[in-house]
């Protein structure tokens, strides 16, 4: 079926973002208002798309709309066209919901920042691109959407550019996207080479006749894509770092979207991966690597921010793992994702409560007792800790419970080995999220004399409420019935594939559930007492090295920087001694000739005089010369 209303899902939030920019100081005073309708505008919009999609039959509900002829050469044609289905109808609704969300909370977030017009402009430039991202049909339309998102993480994370450290690391973030996005950009290469075509319906139609070969290279170049967006091993240090950015960005982009685009891109490239079992695993081996790198770091971080950032790598880590699954996880690393987008972002907007209530400290060894002060905020984080950790029957009980499921279901070694690194992560999750809320919202008060900590306005927390009520029912409302499940499958699993139950369910519901339980003790019995910060003398070197990401910077550092910086300083040393100095060298040669020949021109009749004379000579010496040779090489005529 064909749509004429999907474009205005792009169009409204690209125009408000160029009006913005555009009327410059002139929209300071309503810019912000104007930006959160339009956001509201295509929630609505998606949501009107949503119901019109329940209504049709199951075999009619994608539906596509050709915006114009972008590529015409020969017998290879790419159209720039939207493609709104199960799986892109999801992620519209996310953006745009969550989005719209964030848009009010920004309202009071940012309302005493001079630039907050120019901070919505960018906001809704991002929901455009990521809405470009998610309903293009193709590779190349959704490469558009792809750089267009890092483009706008980079302007978010580098707002308050006039900080140099919130400036590296939005550059930071910039360069480790470009790896990935070198990756999709070998992978559409790839597609066009193998099937002429890079469209998913085009690609899909033909992925019979591929060889593995090319499928497995298409479907690494494709994991590096998504690990570079996705912020997946080996390219999670930017995250990090990504906080710089205001809190908002942090819980749109960099926890509830974005970030999750990599898990979007394995997901609508089923076709390929289903096909490149070598691609599918190392998919597997790179989200289980995350979800325990991620982990570990979030146990030793004290920045509120950047704790629930390794959490957010970790998360995506069970995303990836699950996608990895074929038609067994596709489902639920999308569910897995949905549910995250509430909790997640209800517990970034929740640190923004924390940080506005505190007077910006992100440190959480200086909260403490907060939820005496702050009970709306306390309440709605807590409703996303016991999401995440995966407490019945919150949302993340149902969706991380059932990857920890698949990845038994995976049989034999490996399935033990990684359903048991998704169980790992299951009791550092709770140990690290259960810190903390200790420390954050319990025990002793910890913060500077003068600076009482208070509630934040109505504007910040009602966004809050809505995301924890999604914390708590949308695990529910999404299995319930195996509703993702059927809802993807026209997507995902066309050919309804039978899946094995390795463990029983109640089996690995009961694993699950011990797992939270070990972890939230082990995390009671260490952070329930008094609280202070640690002398560095005192800090064991696992804690160190946790705090230092796992010596991820330094890592790379020593791997790609260093010998960049070395590679570069001999280029520039060959440059200038090779390629420069030859072009000195003939510069040189013709300066030396010239300052020689100079010396002829003295100025004096005398010395002219004498080089005609010389020269005279020498001419008639050399007339001499050729009549004499001439005259004894000629041949001598015989006189009969």
């Amino acid at each position: 079926m064909t749509s004429e209303n999907l474009v205005y899902l792009i169009a409204l939030p690209l125009f408000s973002s160029a009006l913005l920019m555009l009327l410059g100081r002139k929209a300071d005073k309503w810019g912000h208002i104007f930006a959160t309708l339009i956001s509201a505008s295509t929630f609505v919009i998606g949501a009107i798309e949503f119901f019109a999609m329940i209504d049709r039959p199951e075999a009619s509900r994608a539906v596509t709309q050709k915006l114009f002829t972008w590529i015409s050469v020969g017998t290879f044609n790419v159209d720039a066209g939207l493609l709104l289905d199960q799986l892109s109808i999801a992620f519209v609704l996310l953006i745009t919901g969550v989005g719209t969300l964030i848009h009010v909370y920004s309202i009071a977030y940012m309302s005493h920042d001079k630039d907050r017009r120019r901070f919505f402009a960018y906001l809704n430039f991002f929901i455009a691109a990521m809405l470009l991202l998610v309903l293009g049909d193709s590779y190349l339309n959704l490469y558009v959407g792809w750089e267009g998102v890092g483009l706008a993480s980079y302007l978010l994370i580098g707002f308050w550019n006039q900080k140099p450290e919130y400036a590296t690391a939005a550059k930071k973030a910039f360069v480790a996207n470009r790896v990935g996005d070198f990756g999709l950009s070998v992978a559409v290469m790839i597609a066009f080479a193998n099937f002429g075509a890079v469209s998913f319906i085009g690609i899909e139609e033909k992925v019979g006749g591929a060889s593995e070969t090319a499928l497995t290279a298409m479907g690494l170049m494709l994991l590096l894509a998504a690990v570079g967006k996705s912020a997946q091993f080996p390219l999670q240090a930017w995250l990090g770092d990504a906080m710089a950015g205001p809190t908002p960005v942090s819980a749109l982009i960099h926890a509830a979207t974005m970030v999750t685009a990599g898990v979007y891109l394995i997901t609508r490239s089923n076709f390929v991966f289903d096909n490149a079992p070598t691609a599918q695993l190392a998919v597997v081996i790179v989200g289980t690597i995350t979800l325990l790198f991620g982990a570990i770091i979030g146990m030793a971080k004290d920045d509120i921010k950047k704790a629930l950032a390794a959490s957010t790598m970790s998360q995506i880590g069970y995303m990836i793992m699950a996608s990895g699954f074929g038609p067994a996880g596709y489902a639920f690393a999308i569910m897995h994702l949905l549910t995250h987008g509430f909790f997640k972002a209800g517990m970034f907007l929740g640190a923004g409560s924390v940080m506005h209530g505190m007077n910006d400290e992100v440190n959480m060894r200086r909260y403490g007792g907060l939820a005496k002060f702050m009970p709306i905020t306390s309440i709605t984080f807590g409703l996303g800790y016991l999401a995440i950790i995966g407490v019945p029957p919150f949302a993340g009980f149902y969706s991380k419970d059932k990857i920890i499921e698949t990845a038994f279901n995976a049989g034999g070694l490996q399935g033990v080995l990684f359903g048991s690194a998704a169980l790992l992560g299951a009791v550092i999750t709770a140990f690290y999220m259960t810190r903390l809320m200790l420390m954050t919202f319990f025990g002793n008060k910890r913060w500077a004399q003068g600076s009482e900590p208070h509630e934040s306005p109505f504007l910040m927390w009602a966004p809050m409420a809505v995301l924890a009520v999604g914390s708590v029912a949308s695990g529910y409302l999404l299995y319930s019935g195996k509703a993702i499940v059927k809802w993807l499958a026209p997507v995902v699993d066309k050919n309804q594939h039978e899946h094995t139950e390795f463990l029983p369910p109640i089996v690995v519901t009961t694993l699950a559930v011990v797992a939270v339980i070990i972890g939230v003790s082990i995390a009671f019995i260490k952070y329930r007492g008094e609280l202070s910060e640690s002398a560095p003398s005192e800090v064991s070197i696992f804690t160190r090295v946790t705090r230092r990401d796992l010596l991820q910077d330094d890592a790379n550092e020593f791997l790609f920087m260093r010998p960049g910086q070395k590679l570069t300083q001999l280029l520039v040393k060959t440059d200038e001694s090779v390629i420069d100095g030859a072009v000195r060298a003939v510069g040189s040669s013709a300066l030396g000739s010239a300052r020689g020949m100079r010396k002829l021109q003295t100025g004096y009749v005398r010395n002219y005089a004498l080089l005609i004379l010389i020269g005279a000579l020498v001419a008639l010496f050399a007339a001499l010369v050729a009549v004499s040779y001439t005259h004894l090489t000629l041949p001598t005529k015989r006189i009969v």
